[in-house]
């Protein structure tokens, strides 16, 4: 296993760094079918705070947690107030693709990429240039609103100039009913066709590439043993240790935004 730059390292010189960099590349170059996952950790470089981190979401805003309940949010008018004035200003709509998102294109256009499956939720590997059809989010896109009741999907903005114009807790226009971000929030169960389908990729693959990712939520992190029960070659790049690092040839610690384009250079 090539590690760089792990948390307990005193010190990684740039020789080692780049000799770990080349062994993982060595197996991406010579991929047929590369599947990426993604965790928050790569767009944290595009202005968009993770949620438990030391600048974290959460860590911040601790009512944003509570709201990421589905069971809490359904309950409590007043916490669907506060969470509609929070998208009203979210990163999400800002934020512009990194140079680890742009890494991830260049798989594509290289024609290597099988399939890229993200947790994340805002859509900057579609902004990026991903083909959104091989894109697979796994915890939803803030991008649209769902009914909870009637399952009617939206654009967010539309919602958003209701909320804009006054309305503090929009009611769906079909049902009269709750509406959310088309997410997936704690106690919400994943859509069964989609987590499916990350799996399957997930096994498809001969290389698998962990991005910016803890791999502790589940059932998203099972695609690691997946692909490596398939015959893939794992290779995780993250800030930090993860869930799964057992299951890496490659464990390349350190910043996704430099570490991820060199190895698809």
């Amino acid at each position: 296993m090539a590690v760089i730059g792990a948390p307990s390292s005193a010190f990684v010189t740039t020789s080692d760094l780049t000799a770990a960099i080349d062994e993982a590349r060595r197996h991406l170059d010579a991929a047929q079918r590369v599947v990426v996952f993604t965790g928050a950790g790569i767009s944290t470089d595009s202005g968009i705070p993770d949620f438990r981190g030391p600048n974290g979401l959460w860590t911040k805003n601790p009512a944003a947690e509570k709201a990421s309940n589905l069971q809490n949010y359904l309950a409590d008018p007043e916490l669907r107030k506060a969470a509609w004035q929070n998208r009203l200003t979210t990163p999400a709509w800002t934020a512009q693709p990194n140079e680890g998102h742009a890494a991830i294109v260049e798989l594509e256009r290289r024609g290597q990429l099988h399939a890229l499956v993200t947790q994340n939720i805002d859509g900057l590997h579609q902004k990026a240039g991903n083909d959104p059809d091989k894109v697979i989010e796994v915890h939803g896109t803030v991008w649209f609103t769902r009914c909870w009741d009637c399952r009617d999907q939206r654009p967010m903005e539309q919602t958003l100039g209701r909320v804009r114009a006054g309305e503090v807790d929009p009611p769906c226009f079909v049902c009269g009913g709750i509406l959310k971000s088309d997410t997936i929030s704690f106690g919400q169960a994943l859509v069964p066709e989609v987590i499916e389908r990350a799996l399957q990729v997930s096994e498809e693959s001969d290389v698998f590439l962990a991005v910016g990712s803890s791999l502790s939520v589940f059932p998203a992190a099972n695609a690691v043993p997946r692909a490596k029960s398939g015959g893939a070659k794992v290779v995780i790049v993250n800030a930090d240790e993860t869930g799964m690092d057992r299951f890496a040839d490659h464990t390349l610690f350190g910043q996704i935004g430099e570490i991820l384009p060199a190895l698809v250079r």
